[in-house]
């Protein structure tokens, strides 16, 4: 589920009111790009506090309640704050967001519709019932160079008993960005929010 024009704008303007100290103005906008005055603003997010998923006794992530998609390496990651926003030429809506745990540096413009969307929820191990064959999942993807969150879907699922330590069973996923299956249990997967 992407997020939408209003959401975004309600969200800007919320954070704009709890938040009216810390406005700054607008940074001017590239040639072709309407800029919308009323959404700048700039958040203090934390830029080290890198939180793995699902560990909510260390931190609060109430707050952390979109992930944005990065265009560096096609994975999902949670929102610090939406920075800014702007309208292309085109009509198309993008947001400047901070992703969380990282500085302004990695800020990145991402496409609202395709590119933003409601945060994923990790799993409880009693949870395993609610996924199935052909579900879209947040899954991670660990690499020798790389580990990230990212779409994949179900393609199978071999279900086992649970024991003290928690869900046993199988998942196989194939990756949307390279096609790549994998099995994975069920600490790797976050299921996409009910619609």
């Amino acid at each position: 589920m992407s997020v939408g024009w209003k959401e975004v704008r309600d969200w800007f303007q919320t954070k704009q009111k709890e938040s009216a100290a810390r406005v700054t103005s607008s940074p001017v906008a590239p040639r072709g790009i309407n800029a919308l005055p009323e959404a700048s603003m700039s958040n203090n997010a934390p830029q080290n506090s890198i939180v793995p998923r699902g560990d909510t006794v260390a931190a609060d992530l109430s707050e952390l309640t979109y992930e944005a998609k990065s265009s560096k390496d096609d994975a999902w990651y949670d929102v610090a704050a939406f920075l800014t926003y702007r309208v292309l030429s085109s009509g198309e809506l993008e947001a400047r967001v901070r992703f969380s745990g990282f500085g302004n540096e990695e800020d990145e413009w991402v496409n609202v519709k395709k590119g933003i969307r409601k945060r994923s929820i990790p799993l409880e191990p009693s949870e395993c019932y609610r996924v199935r064959v052909g579900d879209l999942v947040l899954c991670f993807q660990e690499r020798s160079d790389q580990a990230v969150y990212c779409d994949a879907h179900v393609i199978e699922i071999q279900r086992r008993l649970h024991d003290i330590k928690g869900c046993r069973c199988i998942f196989v996923v194939r990756y949307d960005h390279d096609h790549g299956e994998e099995k994975v249990n069920l600490k790797r997967l976050c299921c996409r929010p009910a619609q």
